[in-house]
């Protein structure tokens, strides 16, 4: 039986399309007794492809953490999925503020060690005993109070484009570093302070909370939900946000904005900014934040050593890499010494600008006629596919959460291998384009 993905991304996404069918974007987490974590993994699976459900998950020993994508239609039935397990009866399902019908491609479920890398040994403390929970405005209210101490459990890349006001944001790489450092910085409040944390989407927290009410801490307190679960109540339910800027996922946005408040910069130029992207280089991939203008500049790329060599010829470029480790490996993420304006750690709460101001400089008259299909990297081709005419000559924006805005004339249109002058609606087209585009962008036609 196929407990295994067949399709690539590309063949994912012409599918979802063509079902036309809404889609959730969600995550959730469980700590529990696992006997067979291979099993359970095998069987979540087969319920799951059954249902065309896609994502990232991890299952182990102590229980499942999953960032998944589901088909609206199919959500109740998902849930009975997950309420077949004891352990997930009643569960909390985090969903998104923010949808993107191609969040995930795959379904991708992952045996490990632990479902969250945090470090400890479990056998040193008891994991059960947590925090309290909170929701948004108990979170609110417990903030407002001068005894309180908040801590945000993310990494600095996800804190630097939004947190909490007022929050600790340890300047790590990893969940695992940021445990000892907050411990051993806040050990002279231990009796008399609320420990008040965060995170994305709360699980790290349950195991952040019961390690430090192990280390002696008396008054520990977590955001029930994390971040996701506040979102989804401040706009539901009216509470005022305490949270300033975006929201860092891990899935294809690699964001959700919670408020319009940017607090970071363009690590190139300086200018306010908060949109990620990885260089285009395909041995570096370096998680960085990159400015609409920075990215047509120095075409998605993170240095100009970078820049140059996706100019290479692929042969070059793939003797370079050879013996390299890739990825996030190679650099820490958005610490290159080659980003002037990156910034971790102690953070600012003051906006820098506001993101809907920013939206209304770039206004113009555009028409949609395409989407994003494919790109070849090692020959920079770029692959759409066309819901009106476009023709050689054209202004067009390409954009997307990742891409950006980016504006090209169209010098050379290819459709069946052949170059033609004007390409019509349902035309699949190529034309060489020096920037990598991702599946959820649109083409648009500058009138």
């Amino acid at each position: 039986m196929q407990l295994y993905n067949t399709l690539s991304a590309e063949e994912r996404a012409r599918l979802i399309d063509e079902a036309g069918k809404e889609r959730l974007t969600l995550s959730f987490y469980a700590y529990a007794k696992i006997e067979n974590p291979k099993k359970f993994r095998d069987d979540l699976f087969i319920a799951w492809n059954a249902l065309d459900a896609l994502g990232r998950i991890y299952v182990a020993h102590e229980g499942i953490n999953a960032q998944m994508s589901v088909p609206a239609d199919q959500f109740e039935t998902f849930r009975e999925t997950l309420e077949a397990y004891d352990f997930m009866k009643g569960i909390r399902l985090n969903v998104a503020v923010e949808q993107d019908n191609h969040s995930f491609l795959k379904l991708t479920i992952k045996v490990r060690h632990k479902i969250v890398a945090d470090g400890l040994n479990d056998e040193t403390f008891d994991v059960t005993n947590k925090g309290i929970h909170l929701k948004a405005q108990e979170f609110n209210d417990l903030l407002a109070n001068p005894d309180t101490i908040v801590v945000d459990f993310r990494n600095h890349y996800e804190s630097e484009v939004g947190h909490f006001e007022g929050a600790i944001t340890p300047d790590v790489e990893n969940f695992r570093e940021s445990l000892p450092i907050i411990n051993e910085q806040l050990q002279d409040f231990k009796e008399d302070k609320n420990l008040l944390m965060y995170c994305t989407g709360g699980i790290r927290c349950e195991k952040a909370s019961a390690y430090f009410k192990h280390q002696g801490f008396k008054n520990v307190y977590q955001l029930e939900g994390g971040i996701i679960e506040y979102a989804r109540q401040v706009k539901e339910e009216g509470v005022e946000s305490k949270f300033v800027g975006k929201n860092f996922v891990f899935d294809h946005r690699l964001g959700e904005r919670i408020t319009d408040d940017i607090i970071a910069q363009c690590h190139q130029c300086g200018k306010p900014c908060d949109n990620h992207t990885n260089c285009a280089n395909d041995a570096c991939h370096l998680l960085f934040i990159q400015c609409d203008d920075c990215k047509a500049i120095m075409e998605n790329t993170c240095s100009s050593e970078c820049l140059e060599i996706i100019h290479l010829p692929v042969e070059e470029q793939l003797a370079l890499r050879k013996g390299l480790q890739v990825g996030n490996k190679v650099f820490r993420k958005g610490k290159s010494e080659a980003l002037k304006f990156k910034n971790s750690g102690d953070l600012i709460d003051k906006p820098l600008a506001k993101a809907k101001d920013i939206r209304q400089k770039i206004k113009m008259k555009k028409s949609l006629i395409g989407k994003a299909e494919h790109y070849y990297t090692k020959s920079q081709i770029a692959q759409f596919l066309l819901s009106n005419e476009l023709s050689v000559g054209d202004k067009v924006l390409i954009s997307g959460p990742t891409t950006g805005e980016q504006e090209i004339v169209i010098n050379e249109i290819v459709v069946d291998g052949n170059s033609v002058q004007t390409a019509k609606a349902a035309d699949q087209i190529t034309f060489e384009l020096p920037f990598r585009v991702r599946l959820s962008d649109k083409l648009y036609k500058i009138i």
